[in-house]
Order: C-alpha cells, then structure tokens, then sequence
C-alpha cells in the first residue's frame, strides 16, 4: 500500500491523480468510514478551503462521498487553516476538520489537510485513510449525511485570536501586510485593525488563481519595499492558507522563521523556556544563539508535524521551521501566521526591538531542482556525490532531501563562508541533476 500523504496532507496537481473525481469522491468516502470507526457512528466534521479556483469542486466531491455515511459535515467556507482548529477548540461539537488547501503552492494545485483537535492526524490515520481508500467498498446508501453552514465563522476566528491580546495594543502602528491573494486576505487586516493598527494591505483580492502568485511569504519583495516607501513600523507577509508568516523590520529586512524563534523566546510566555522545536533546516546560528542562552535545540524532519510532535511529546511551548511555520503550543497545535504575527507585535511592544535584532545567521544557501522520479538519495551514485561535497564543507553542514509537497529534490547548504557554499551548491545541484533526469 503507498499512502496518498505526504508532509501536509494530500497535494497535487487538479486534472491528476489523486484531484480528479472518481478519486476525490473515494477519498471523502475513505475519509468517512475512517472518522464513523475514529469517532463513533454520527461524527461531525467541520470543513473550510483557501481561495483558489479549484477548491469548489474538490469541496463538492469531498462532500459527496462524506455524505453515504451518517456524518453532518458543516461548512465554514474561506478560512485560513489555523481557523480551523480554532473553531474545534472553541466548539466540541467538532471532531474533524477538513482543510482544502495546498497552502503555499501556486493556484492549480490542491491539498486536503485532516486536524483534529490534536492538530494533524498521526501516521497512523493516514495509513488507515490511504487503506480505506484502495478498498473502494461498495456504497449502500443505507444511511445518509447531512450539511449545515457556519455563517459566522471568520468573526468566531477572530474572537477566538483577540483574547489573547489587549485593546489597542497597535495604536498608533502602521503595519504592511502581504495576504498572498488567499485566505488571510480579510480576516487578517481586520483583526490587525481592531487592534488600533493603520493597516497598509497588499495582494489581499483573490480571483481563484493569484493565490501565491509572486506574492505572499515565498515573495516577501513587495512587503520589504513598501515598508521603506510607506514609513511603517514593520510588515508581515502570509502563505495561501495563513498557517505560516515572514517578518520584515522598518527598514525593508527580511526575518525569517528562525529569526521569529529567537524574537518570541523574549516573550514572558517562552522566556523561561529551555528547549526550543527546530529542523533539520534551523540555522546553525540560532542554534548557537540558543546555547549561549543556556537553551537546547531539538532538530526534527523538515514539516510543522514533526515539530508538533515533539512539542507535545516533551510538554514545549515553542518550535518552528525557517519558512514561517511557528507552532506555540499555549495557543493551538498547529501554525498560525496572523497569531503569530501578533505575538511579535506584542513583543516587541514590551521590549522596544522594533529594529527585529536576533542573531548572525550562517550563511545558507537553498537550490531545488524539479524532478519526475525521487530516486533514492542512499543508492550509488547519489549516495557518494551527496558524501563528498559534504568533505568540501569548512565548518557547516549539507542536506539532501525531497519535497514533502512539490516534486522537488531540495539542497540545503551552511558554511561560515558563504561564496565557498555557493560554490559546493552549484556544483552538487548541476551533478545531481544529470543523475536523476
């Protein structure tokens, strides 16, 4: 059996296998026997969905195969992903989530994400989901399901976030936020408003397929330069489905997950903390940072389910990956780009870091090369040309891995000097691309 999931759910391309409608409507079904054996015979399950164009039809199927079983399925409608877990928090009733996004992949892509009120359902899950779905057991139509519409669910979110933060506690800021055309794009500027910010808005006009598109936290560009432009205090920008943020200080400079680590362990929440959640991907500089504070890194695989896991197992408050996934465990199991962006705000409101000031970063250089086939990384001749670049290094570090998400092969590489890491990189990119093309 290979298991439809990867790193953050079930992702690809619409038009392909698994998003087309015999396997999208098996899936929701596969989804529904899996929740009624989880759950108990009437589970409710709770389903929300980014902007992009496809997301109405994949909804629709994954309706459709939900409701042969005796499951009330209730529709929350455009919501950033974190919402989602938010809601079930809030409500009990909930005992699934359905989240229909591919996050930060670009607009004819789609995922299907599965929470509960854990976070992200375990490995195990998936393997009984992806077993369910090769089965393709005969539909009796014996019991039926039934929908029901959450109209309010943005503005329940948007309680649910003010709480843990006092009135007012923006006046007199001017912030840029970056929504990525996708499912921030109301929700955060309104809170950020309610909180006494002079919001200065971009890409926030979804169309079903500029989500992501040379925007967002992949494409922090346009942030950095309307922060100078417009004189404002500091700038955020978010992915398609809100559970990841990139800061950016007054002056245009970009921070980025590790740096918003070190900037939220100054928070009274996480100072006392002495372990911190990282991957394999966490700068070897934070990592130092850490130890000078007396403080322990724990590197897992690269994926916010990973840090969850380790989060949750150790009884940790904090973790997160450099691309913006920031998990604080004593809000949700899960990232949330707009929480987190005001948990900076409020941090650096008490210390007056406006400035952003963390840590000297080794130098990291990131190349992906587009692949048809993954070959396995540990068989010759990958295994020895990945060995020996990683001898060439000075005093850092190499990594090799696949896209969890994307059908990329990703190269990772930290040195003290950068020009030297620049060119080990360029070298291992262009040899391990004629190996694997």
């Amino acid at each position: 059996m290979i298991s439809l999931f990867g790193t953050d759910g079930i992702r690809g391309k619409v038009g392909s296998e698994p998003f087309i409608m015999d396997s999208l409507l098996s899936i929701g079904h596969a989804i529904g026997k899996w929740a009624i054996e989880r759950y108990g015979a009437t589970p409710n399950i709770i389903l929300a969905h980014d902007t992009r164009a496809s997301c109405s039809l994949v909804k629709s199927l994954i309706k459709s195969g939900l409701f042969v079983h005796p499951i009330t399925v209730h529709d929350a409608g455009i919501l950033p992903s974190p919402a989602l877990l938010a809601l079930m928090k809030k409500n009990i009733l909930f005992d699934v989530g359905i989240i229909i996004s591919a996050s930060h992949n670009p607009y004819y892509d789609n995922g299907i994400k599965i929470v509960d009120t854990t976070g992200k359902i375990t490995a195990y899950d998936e393997e009984r989901i992806s077993y369910l779905i090769e089965q393709k057991k005969e539909i009796t139509y014996c019991t039926l399901g039934t929908e029901k519409t959450i109209f309010n669910a943005a503005h329940l979110y948007q309680e649910f976030v003010l709480q843990h933060f006092p009135v007012n506690m923006l006046s007199g800021k001017k912030i840029v936020l970056d929504c990525a055309h996708g499912a921030t794009a109301d929700i955060a500027c309104s809170i950020f408003k309610v909180l006494g910010a002079q919001v200065i808005p971009l890409f926030n006009n979804p169309n079903g397929v500029n989500i992501n598109k040379q925007c967002g936290a992949l494409y922090p560009q346009t942030v950095q330069e309307a922060i100078v432009d417009q004189n404002a205090d500091i700038g955020f920008a978010f992915d398609g489905d809100g559970d990841r943020v990139i800061a950016v200080n007054r002056y245009g400079q970009l921070k980025n997950g590790d740096d918003i680590l070190a900037l939220l362990l100054d928070h009274p929440i996480y100072k006392q903390m002495n372990t911190v959640v990282g991957t394999v991907m966490t700068n070897q500089g934070l990592q130092m940072h850490l130890e000078q504070q007396t403080k322990t890194l724990i590197r897992t695989a690269v994926g916010d389910k990973y840090i969850a896991e380790q989060l949750a197992a150790r009884s940790l408050l904090i973790g997160g990956e450099p691309s913006g996934h920031i998990i604080l465990q004593d809000y949700l199991p899960t990232g949330d780009g707009i929480f987190t962006a005001l948990r900076i705000c409020q941090t650096i409101c008490m210390n007056g870091n406006w400035d952003l000031t963390t840590f000297k970063k080794f130098p990291q250089i990131n190349i992906n090369i587009p692949v048809k086939l993954k070959k396995d990384l540990n068989e010759s001749p990958l295994r020895e040309i990945i060995e020996d670049s990683t001898k060439k290094l000075h005093n850092g570090r190499l990594l090799v891995r696949y896209s969890g998400t994307e059908p990329l092969l990703r190269i990772m590489i930290e040195d003290d000097d950068c020009d030297h890491a620049q060119m080990i990189g360029t070298f291992l990119s262009e040899t391990l691309q004629q190996e694997i093309s």
